[in-house]
């Protein structure tokens, strides 16, 4: 696999200053600024699958005409919770 480089990114001294005092043991500012990269296009590509997910069923419910009120959500997710509680002790 061929590899390729981001163009260079001009930062304030103070910001160059915090990576750096982040950096753990062995770690270079490019292996950082890599992992970064790696974990915003992550968050980004999870916020587009769901938005999208949240799109389809609104038009999905406008199609409908069903709807779940915020009560019905809080109920079902309040008994999750309890289960998961109730399992989690034995």
């Amino acid at each position: 696999m061929k590899s390729t480089t981001i163009p260079p990114v001009r930062v304030s001294r103070a910001l160059r200053r915090q990576a750096e005092s982040v950096l753990r043991e062995g770690e270079s500012l490019s292996s950082f600024m890599l992992d970064a990269l790696q974990r915003s296009i992550a968050v980004r590509r999870d916020q587009e699958v769901f938005l999208a997910r949240g799109r389809a069923s609104a038009a999905k419910a406008r199609l409908t005409g069903r709807y779940v009120s915020s009560a019905q959500v809080l109920d079902g997710l309040s008994r999750r919770l309890t289960l998961a509680k109730k399992n989690k002790r034995g």
